[in-house]
């Protein structure tokens, strides 16, 4: 397995000079973990996106602090500015390579269902996620579901379907459906479906009526 490694520099988690960090193109950032002190770092923002694109938040990664200590770690969050969408913070979790940890784990979608294909069918992806357990070396970056196994509206794939290696035990539940193909809609029902939006339309709470101007003085005069 490839060591994707990430040079970080410590630095005082009190300093005031966050903005400064940052425009000089460093992020913050923090690890911590089981039984462990937490060491406050800084990271390079370009370092950092080439290794996220790779491990993403399910692979482990080495943590090189100030070019001497090395730690292995996974992403644990990722903390992003709400008006430039850059990252501005990252959490680190330390791992201990002998035992088990719990972590969610993306679902690729590969193949071409024929149900889709041949038929027109609607895909429909009921999870994009599984839950996991299992040692930190084992961690599967990703877990492809074949769509080429849905042939027909029938058809569907559940967590149980899912071609993951033994040394990862499943948390998710088994039998929940990942993937299936819904029959394209014929014009009737698109025809029904839009007269039951509007019958739905009068009966929201809320709606107000409109009462052309002469009814609306009638009715004043009336009262």
């Amino acid at each position: 397995m490839e060591t994707i490694k990430l040079a970080a520099q410590s630095r005082d988690k009190s300093s005031p000079l966050v903005r400064a960090m940052r425009k000089a193109g460093r992020i913050p950032a923090v690890i911590y973990g089981n039984k462990i002190e937490s060491i406050s770092l800084d990271v390079s923002a370009l370092d950092f996106k080439k290794v996220f694109t790779k491990a993403g938040e399910s692979t482990v990664i080495t943590v090189d602090v100030d070019g001497g200590k090395s730690v292995n770690a996974i992403i644990q969050d990722v903390q992003l500015d709400p008006l430039s969408g850059a990252v501005s913070h990252i959490d680190f979790f330390q791992v201990r390579m002998d035992e088990k940890i719990e972590a969610t784990i993306p679902l690729e979608f590969v193949g071409e269902s024929k149900a889709i294909k041949e038929m027109g069918g609607v895909l429909v992806k009921s999870i994009d996620e599984i839950e996991v357990s299992c040692l930190p070396a084992d961690l599967p970056h990703a877990i492809e579901v074949n769509l080429a196994a849905i042939n027909n509206f029938d058809d569907h794939i559940k967590v149980k379907d899912l071609a993951i290696s033994d040394k990862v035990k499943v948390l998710t539940d088994i039998e929940t459906v990942v993937a299936l193909v819904e029959a394209p809609r014929t014009e009737e029902d698109l025809a029904e479906l839009n007269e039951k939006v509007e019958a739905d339309v009068t009966k929201v709470q809320g709606t107000v009526k409109e009462v052309p101007v002469a009814e609306e003085k009638a009715e004043e005069k009336a009262k």
